[in-house]
């Protein structure tokens, strides 16, 4: 190609939705929105925030991370090669952008995600400085505005970035508690831990016209279901009619549409000016340490500290060596004990409580009120079953909303009553169908997450099998984290990963190995508290002795957080979530 063929091309875009061939200075002119049809072109996170901030208000906030690697990926490519070949065609460091501006004047705190940087996929990094983001806008006292766009957590990074879906979170209920106003834009594509996370726990949620938002990708629900989907499926106008929105917004009128949002958010708290603040949960000198990431990182590890030590933990640092792909076989055997058979022989007296109280009983999560040892706790978990007929029945132990929508009612009222809640996690991940979409998965997911960071009672989950993505975290926000010796926990099934970074999914046990999944390599990184050692023989080769190990580690973890204060539980279990950004879990985990 001649040198002036190429500056031709480059003077004219082609348009992706009517294939029009348009004058590049005029397609930027117009927000780059088509003008024949109206398609909005991807943007990047410079070019974003350059339509929605006032001129000269841009503060863009620190983006220094240390490098990381935290779980050494490596598939056909090092993940360090990914990231520097990433930030060398955006010309960024992270696939997240984050300032101070003014919007109408009105001052906000913005993060603002990008495609180009590898999908927008959520990683350590990216969640640590959306939530720095956030309490920047807790500390300024002013309304925080997300800007999405992602393929889902970065599965480069394991469990540790299902990790941030929590961490992120957490920080949009600081700012909720505090009264100050969240705000979400969707844009194209918004999709799995993102979208079930921070993207629709804010308090407004708004679409740009074309935006496509959902749990589960298009592709994966075909696969999974075989059925052809409806027309204008998770696209913004779908959301809308389907509730999970507050407005589509066509981008030429999205500022103006935050600037009224604002001005409103503005008035409401003049009204209230004489109310008192609301109290910081962080400790005063935060900030200071978020400065100082060599005293971050020699700070013990999260809220393990303030319980006292399990009689059981010095049995359980040498568990049997065993392989990812072999191990990822044994949590997925038909014969593994499941949530009912644990409620028969760990707890005593159990009576199951059903439905959402909006519509639907959802046979893939299970809860009510048990007794161990004699103490009244909440007991919620998946339950897959033994038989063909049995898994069918419970759909493969994945949740749809109306079974997150049914935890989170439990939960809620486990603490009205002064319950403990134990969650038993053993999912592929959640309900990948067409229904669970339409009935808004991402945000049953997200309220969940949300919901358990503020839970004033101790909250104790155990991986028991499968801990599948976003549908295992919904129920394993908790103060101390457990997992059985044979169990899993990843951000992403080993075939779902092979078949994305390798060249087909006969490569799972690889991604197996590369995705840190397995008990004792999430204990390393921090994810797990403790791993619960099964018999020789396996769980489902000696259900009973598994069982009593399992009581035993349940009394010896949960006793402890029965004597800590509800403020003082709440402040723990953020701090603990709060350790897994870059500058905290990483060096710390001891895998580098």
């Amino acid at each position: 190609m001649t040198a002036i063929a190429r500056r031709e091309e480059q003077l004219w875009s082609r348009c992706a939705g009517c294939a029009s061939l348009l004058y590049r200075k005029r397609l930027r002119r117009n927000l780059d929105v088509c003008p024949e049809c109206g398609e909005h072109a991807r943007l990047g996170a410079p070019e974003r925030l350059r339509q929605l901030v006032d001129p000269g208000s841009l503060r863009p906030l620190s983006d220094l991370l240390p490098e990381a690697d935290p779980i050494d990926f490596v598939d056909v490519l090092p993940y360090p090669h990914r990231l520097t070949a990433a930030r060398a065609s955006t010309g960024l460091a992270e696939a997240v952008v984050c300032a101070t501006a003014t919007i109408g004047g009105h001052p906000v705190a913005l993060a603002v995600m990008d495609f180009r940087f590898l999908g927008g996929s959520l990683g350590c990094a990216v969640g640590e400085l959306i939530t720095r983001t956030a309490e920047r806008a807790l500390d300024d006292r002013v309304p925080l505005v997300l800007v999405t766009a992602s393929g889902g957590a970065r599965m480069q990074e394991g469990a540790l970035s299902l990790m941030q879906m929590a961490t992120v979170s957490q920080a949009i209920a600081a700012l909720r508690e505090a009264g100050l106003l969240t705000v979400s834009v969707l844009t194209d594509p918004t999709y799995g831990g993102v979208a079930a996370s921070f993207a629709t726990n804010t308090d407004l949620v708004l679409a740009e016209s074309g935006a496509r938002m959902g749990f589960a990708g298009p592709r994966v629900i075909r696969q999974v279901t075989g059925r052809a989907l409806p027309e204008g499926f998770q696209t913004a106008d779908f959301l809308l009619r389907h509730g999970q929105v507050d407005m589509v917004v066509q981008r030429r009128s999205l500022r103006g549409r935050l600037v009224a949002l604002l001005a409103a958010t503005r008035a409401g708290r003049a009204a209230r000016a004489g109310h008192p603040p609301v109290p910081r949960q962080e400790p005063a000198s935060r900030r200071e340490r978020l400065a100082d990431d060599d005293a971050a990182l020699a700070r013990p590890a999260g809220p393990a500290a303030a319980v006292a030590p399990s009689p059981t933990s010095g049995a359980v640092q040498t568990p049997a060596v065993r392989d990812a792909w072999d191990t990822v076989w044994m949590a997925r055997h038909p014969a593994r004990p499941t949530t009912l058979d644990y409620l028969d022989s760990v707890f005593d007296g159990f009576v199951e409580l059903h439905g959402d109280r909006l519509g639907g009983d959802c046979p893939a999560i299970v809860g009510g009120v048990a007794r161990l040892a004699g103490r009244h706790v909440m007991v919620i978990g998946h339950q897959k079953g033994h038989t063909t007929a049995e898994l069918v029945a419970r759909n493969f132990g994945m949740a749809s909303p109306a079974g997150h929508r049914k935890a989170l009612r439990l939960m809620r009222l486990a603490a009205r009553l002064g319950l403990p809640v134990v969650t038993l996690v053993d999912t592929p991940g959640a309900d990948p169908g067409v229904s669970a979409e339409e009935q808004g998965q991402a945000a049953a997911i997200a309220e969940n997450i949300l919901t358990l960071t503020v839970l004033p009672t101790p909250v104790l989950a155990v991986i028991t099998g499968e801990g599948g993505s976003g549908g295992a975290l919904a129920l394993a926000v908790a103060d101390r984290v457990l997992m059985l010796e044979n169990a899993v926990y990843s951000v992403i099934s080993p075939e779902g990963c092979a078949a994305i970074l390798w060249p087909d999914r006969s490569a799972a046990p690889q991604a197996a190995r590369a995705l840190r999944l397995t008990a004792p390599d999430l204990c390393r990184l921090g994810v797990v508290d403790e791993v619960v050692p099964e018999p020789s023989a396996a769980a489902h080769g000696d259900p009973a002795e598994t069982a009593h190990r399992l009581r035993a580690a349940l009394l010896a973890n949960l006793l402890p957080l029965l004597d800590v204060p509800p403020a003082m539980l709440v402040r723990l279990r953020r701090q603990r979530f709060r350790r897994f950004g870059t500058s905290r879990g990483v060096n710390r985990a001891g895998v580098r």
